[in-house]
Formats: C-alpha cells, sequence, structure tokens
C-alpha cells in the first residue's frame, strides 16, 4: 500500500481562506504566493516557483465536457440542466463489498483534503488547480480489493436529457477512463469533490471526479457513476477512437509528441493567447513521486 501522500503546502500556505472567496483580494494574494510560499523551482506538488493557482472563474468556464457539447465554453452553458443528488455510485468486479455506494454516503467516510495540482491538457495548456477531495484508495479499501485485480475502469454518467451532447454520436456513451492499479492506489490520484472550498462545479464534474496530476487531463474522468475493479486492461474512450494519438498511461512527456502538436511546452489558462510558453515538465513535475511506477518501461511506446 502506497504511504498516504503529505504536502508541504497548507490550505493558508496557497492563500489565506477568506481571500480564495473574493477575486479581487485573490488576485492581489497571489503575488504574495508568487513572492516565496513555494519553496524550489518544484515542489512535491509539481508546482514551479512562481505557481499561483488560476482563479475560479478560469477553473470553471474553460472545460472539455463533450456531454455538454465540444465547446471550451459549452459546459459551462449547460452543465447546470444536470441533476447530482441524489448520486450514486456502483462499484463492483474484483472488489468485497460490490454495490451502489451513495455520494453522501462516501463522504461521511472519507477524509477531504486540499491538494493543490498542475492539471494539464493535450492541446498544450495547464491550470493550477486547488482542489478538495480524498484519496482514491480509500474508497476503493472501502470496497475490499480482491488480490486478482490489476485495473480500475471508471464510466461516467449517461443522461441524455440533461447532457444535451450525449444525443450526438461522435463520442460512443459512456465516457471509459482506466487505470492500471497502482496507479489508482497511488496516494496523489484523488476523487475531487470541490474547487477552492466550494462543491465542484457541474462543469468541472460534479458531484465526484478523478484527478490523477501526472497524467493528461482527458484521464481525470468526470462525474463518475460506476467503479469496476478488473484483471484486464479497461476501455478507454480517446484510446478506443484513435489509440495512435492518445496512449493508455497517457502520461504528460514532453518527448513524446502528439501526432498533430508538440508536447515539449504549454500556456498557462488565464494569459490570453500570447500568454509565455513554458516547458513541459515530465509527468507534470511528479516525476519524483511517480517514476518509480514506470520503472523498466519504454515510455515512448507506453504512452
Amino acid at each position: 500500500m502506497a504511504k498516504r501522500y503529505t504536502s508541504d503546502l497548507t490550505w493558508n500556505d496557497v492563500t489565506p481562506k477568506e481571500v480564495f472567496f473574493n477575486r479581487r483580494a485573490f488576485m492581489a494574494g497571489g503575488a504574495a504566493l508568487a513572492a516565496g510560499t513555494i519553496g524550489g523551482p518544484v515542489t512535491a506538488q509539481g508546482l514551479r516557483e512562481g505557481d499561483t493557482p488560476n482563479t475560479f472563474e478560469e477553473i470553471s468556464s474553460y472545460n472539455n465536457f463533450y456531454e455538454f457539447g465540444t465547446g471550451k465554453d459549452d459546459p459551462a452553458k449547460y452543465a447546470s440542466a444536470l441533476t447530482t443528488s441524489p448520486w450514486n455510485v456502483e462499484i463492483g468486479g474484483l472488489v468485497d463489498n460490490p454495490g451502489d455506494y451513495s455520494f453522501a454516503d462516501i463522504m461521511e467516510k472519507m477524509t477531504i483534503e486540499e491538494r493543490v495540482y498542475r492539471f494539464r491538457c493535450v492541446e498544450a495548456w495547464s491550470m493550477v488547480v486547488p482542489w478538495n477531495g480524498f484519496e482514491l484508495a480509500d474508497l476503493l479499501n472501502l470496497a475490499g480489493v480482491q488480490d486478482k485485480a490489476k485495473y480500475v475502469s471508471f464510466e461516467t454518467l449517461v443522461r441524455p436529457d440533461e447532457m444535451w451532447g450525449q444525443k450526438r454520436s461522435f463520442l460512443e456513451w459512456p465516457y471509459r477512463e482506466g487505470l492500471r492499479l497502482d496507479e489508482a492506489m497511488h496516494p496523489l490520484t484523488i476523487m475531487a469533490t470541490g474547487i477552492y472550498g466550494k462543491d465542484i462545479p457541474n462543469q468541472n464534474g460534479a458531484p465526484m471526479r478523478l484527478v490523477v496530476p501526472w497524467k493528461y487531463g482527458f484521464k481525470s474522468i468526470k462525474s463518475i457513476v460506476k467503479i469496476t475493479l478488473t484483471e484486464e486492461e479497461p476501455l478507454a474512450t480517446w484510446n478506443m477512437i484513435n489509440p495512435r494519438e492518445y496512449g493508455f498511461y497517457s502520461n504528460v512527456n514532453p518527448d513524446v509528441d502528439h501526432p498533430r502538436w508538440s508536447q515539449a511546452s504549454e500556456r498557462r489558462i488565464g494569459g490570453g493567447l500570447f500568454a509565455k510558453r513554458i516547458p513541459t515538465l515530465k509527468f507534470n513535475g511528479y516525476e519524483e513521486e511517480v517514476a518509480g511506477l514506470y520503472e523498466g518501461m519504454d515510455l515512448t511506446k507506453n504512452y
């Protein structure tokens, strides 16, 4: 079992809590963060010196969530139609305690923590997001992982009456993703339930989404309703559609380009079209924590 993750930063180290909810004060507070609350070129959380969290507005207004349309602003426009309470998550497969777990019951049993993670998209943009959530390992342990389990698969809700994008067939619904069991049990891997101390917005994957900070963002599946422990590698939507461009692992790797663009550099969301490009960090800056998971693997083939 992986050791529980401990951060160099606390909630107050990022920005005072009361500042999170006042945008003008937050923008002023960001200067203090850049000035010295993050030590060294890269902290244990994969943040660079001078990294500041994106604003709540930036995080919640620029999203990929094709269940609500293909435009980056479509989820913010249309996701209010999604009903998120009550919400159940079916956990099955190679577990000791299969069944439907209510989101409310899960939240009563889990330890909610604050994590500030870099978040990277294949289109070469990135964010820094203050997530609230719990370690996925804690939920899987609650269900009781059996010895034969090697992978974890996830599925997003299918409800086309509320998620109008599902009325179109450009993807095969439900959206699916998967992790190797050791990736899923790693202490950096969380189920996010909030941002900046607020409940996670619908467009960001309410009420519960996966966050795997060393992988590209599409691996961090939203609005999860089904988790299955398997012995075989599960299906993953983008890997199914175009395996040449989207590998099962999808680790952030500046040395492996997407066939249609470079992954060697990135822009920060909120900086505009002319934002300065910065070098992409291997494993999105979490190399020290996760490189051991892939020891002996050729990451140009297992991308």
